[in-house]
């Protein structure tokens, strides 16, 4: 069960399309908020509002990387990568939770500036808070869409990005709680208030990304849960007399598995080779894409 099987290391056609149109769709998403947060940013002068636009152009540049990672990561093991490409996936989720993590510094910067000097109460609160109901909308529609890709997928990019938008989703809320009562009187400090609590919840948001993609990179093995399932599988084939030495792994979309099953010394080659290529088989299923 050691040989490398090329056509075991890559998604299966469909899964592969949806993961490409899923990452279109993050750029595509990402460009649009930035345009309406940047205009209404403009209009109302509100910290929280920079704030949530500065993590969507933060946003799309992560995205970019993603769709460039995807790709890569979809590209079918070749002679120099023998175990295929899918270790882009987790390069790519690191680099977004340092770019999420820049963005909540900054954050932290303009607001406690504007919370040490003199806040004023935002200008057309209303407009702006038009434009986030608006961003809440769309970026419901996208965590819908990603959260379909992964389940056919897996994908830790996606995973990567639906995280920081379902992120952008409880942003976007606060901060239109943050315009709505920042237009009364003596509540103008709540601005930038709101904007530092979305700092800290976009530092939390990444480091759970970034400890994801360490774990990938560094050949962490699978939950425990799957390793049992791995296990209850080869021993459900009753010629199964002991297993030892697994090893799993994850690498972006992939999944690896070894170990050394034992069977009866008198069994003949032929049916031994049955047994392992049905235990491949049951393993597959259960993690499609599994090698």
């Amino acid at each position: 069960m050691d040989n490398p099987s090329p056509s075991a290391l890559t998604l299966n056609p469909t899964a592969s399309r949806w993961v490409r149109w899923a990452s279109y769709a993050s750029v595509a998403t990402a460009l649009i908020l930035i345009a309406c947060k940047l205009g209404a940013y403009l209009a109302t002068d509100a910290v929280s509002l920079l704030s949530t636009l500065i993590d969507s152009l933060l946003d799309a540049f992560a995205s970019v990387i993603t769709l460039f990672a995807v790709r890569t990561a979809l590209t079918p093991a070749d002679a120099e990568h023998r175990f295929g490409h899918g270790k882009a996936e987790p390069i790519a989720a690191l680099a977004q939770s340092l770019f999420v993590s820049g963005s909540a510094v900054l954050l932290f910067v303009e607001a406690g500036h504007r919370l040490l000097s003199s806040p004023q109460a935002p200008a057309q609160a209303s407009w702006g808070i038009t434009v986030m109901v608006f961003s809440l909308a769309l970026t419901w529609c996208l965590i819908l869409f990603q959260r379909f890709v992964i389940r056919r997928s897996g994908s830790i990019a996606i995973r990567a990005d639906v995280m920081h938008y379902r992120t952008d989703f409880i942003v976007n809320g606060a901060v239109i709680l943050a315009l709505w009562f920042g237009q009364k009187p003596r509540f103008e400090f709540i601005d930038p208030l709101v904007a530092i609590a979305i700092g800290l919840y976009i530092l939390y948001s990444a480091w759970r990304i970034g400890r994801s993609a360490l774990d990938m990179l560094m050949d962490r093995e699978m939950p425990d849960k799957d390793r049992t399932e791995i296990i209850t599988l080869a021993f459900s084939h009753p010629e199964v007399a002991a297993l030892h030495d697994l090893r799993t792994r994850r690498a972006g979309p992939n999944a690896f598995v070894q170990m050394h099953i034992e069977l009866d010394g008198t069994m003949p080659l032929s049916h031994a080779h049955s047994v392992a290529d049905g235990i491949e088989r049951d393993i597959r299923q259960a993690f499609p894409g599994a090698e």
